[in-house]
C-alpha cells in the first residue's frame, strides 16, 4: 500500500520483555505495519531485548510524542505499564494477548493482522477507562503523584500484622478498619486484585471507584461503589512497614500517620477494540461463566 495512512501515521510497538520467543510476532507486527504505510515506532526496552534495526527506537517517556497508536504485544500487565505514560497524551491502545487472561489485550496472536487490519482502517469500538492518581503525604510534604488504571492498594508488610487505617470520602471521615489492606479500584481494575478479595466487578462505562478490604477483621466492612468524582483519603492510623503500590508498579513506604490521597486523574486511558467486541463475552470466556466443573476440568486436561 503506497502512501502513509492518515488515522494512525505512527504506530508504536510494546513488548512484554522477557517474553520468550518475542522476535517472531514483532518483527511479523512490524513488517505488517510498515506494508501498510504506517511508520514503526519500537519502545526503547522491546527493541533492547528484541532488536530489528530497520525501525525507529524511542524511549518510553518519549513516546507520547512520538506515535499516534500503540500496540502492545504481551499480557495486561504491559497494558497497564504503558497505559500510564500514554494516557496524558491521549495515544490509543490496542491489546494482542501473549499472556494468560488477557481481559485489556483482547486479541489473540493467531488472528492479530485479521483484527488489526480494519482496525487501522477506522472501524473500531473504543473505550475511555478511567484512570486514578495518588499522592503521598507526610505531614505537609507531598510525594509525586502516581497514576493508575487498574488500583491503588494500601496493605500491611512483610511483618504479618493487620495495619489500622481511617478512611475519609471527600473531607468526612467514614470509618476506620483493621486489615491486611484496603483496594481502591477502577471499573478495569475490578476485575484484577479487588475481585479476588471480594469486589463487585463494574461495568467498565459506569463512572465508579470501589473501595474494597482486603482481609477486614470485623466482617461488616464490606466494599463500596463511589462516585468517580470523590477524593478518597487512607491514613494509617496504627502498624510498622505498610505500603502503598499503584497498580503493582509503583511502591511507596508508609508509617503511621501517613496519608494516601487518591482522586480520579485528568487523562483517561484509551483503548481501542475490534467491532463486535463485547465486555460480558469477554468476561464469559475469561471467568468460565458458562462452564460447568466438569466440563472446565476436562477442558484444562484436553
Amino acid at each position: 500500500m503506497s502512501g502513509t495512512p492518515a488515522r494512525f501515521p505512527r504506530v508504536a510497538i510494546v513488548g512484554r520483555p522477557g517474553t520468550p520467543d518475542l522476535g517472531a510476532p514483532l518483527a511479523r507486527l512490524a513488517g505488517f505495519l510498515a506494508s501498510r504505510g504506517h511508520a514503526v515506532v519500537l519502545e526503547a526496552e522491546t527493541a533492547r531485548h528484541t532488536p530489528l534495526p530497520v525501525h525507529a527506537i524511542v524511549d518510553a517517556a518519549a513516546l507520547g510524542s512520538r506515535a499516534d497508536l500503540a500496540v502492545v504485544l504481551g499480557g495486561d500487565g504491559t497494558m497497564l505499564s504503558i497505559a500510564r505514560r500514554l494516557a496524558p497524551h491521549d495515544v490509543p491502545l490496542i491489546g494482542v494477548n501473549l499472556g494468560r487472561l488477557g481481559f485489556l489485550t483482547d486479541i489473540p496472536l493467531a488472528a492479530m493482522e485479521e483484527a488489526l487490519e480494519p482496525m487501522l482502517a477506522g472501524r473500531y469500538l473504543e473505550e475511555r477507562r478511567t484512570m486514578l492518581v495518588a499522592t503521598v503525604v507526610r505531614g505537609a510534604d507531598r510525594e509525586e503523584a502516581e497514576p493508575a488504571l487498574n488500583d491503588v492498594v494500601v496493605n500491611r508488610g512483610g511483618g504479618g500484622s493487620m495495619i489500622e487505617c481511617a478512611v475519609e470520602i471527600d473531607g468526612r471521615f467514614a470509618y476506620a478498619m483493621r486489615a491486611d489492606g484496603i483496594i481502591v479500584s477502577t471499573p478495569t481494575g475490578s476485575t484484577a486484585y479487588a475481585l479476588s478479595a471480594g469486589g463487585p466487578i463494574l461495568d467498565p462505562r459506569i463512572a465508579a471507584i470501589a473501595l474494597v478490604p482486603v482481609a477486614p477483621h470485623a466482617l461488616t466492612h464490606r466494599p463500596i461503589a463511589l462516585s468517580d468524582t470523590a477524593t478518597i483519603s487512607i491514613q494509617v492510623v496504627r502498624g510498622t512497614d505498610a505500603t502503598v503500590h499503584c497498580d503493582g508498579h509503583a511502591h511507596f513506604p508508609l508509617g503511621e500517620g501517613d496519608r494516601v490521597v487518591i482522586r480520579c486523574a485528568p487523562h483517561p486511558a484509551r483503548l481501542l477494540h475490534p467491532e463486535g467486541y463485547d465486555y460480558f463475552a469477554m468476561l464469559r470466556e475469561k471467568l468460565h461463566w458458562t462452564e460447568t466443573p466438569e466440563r472446565l476440568t476436562e477442558r484444562r486436561a484436553g
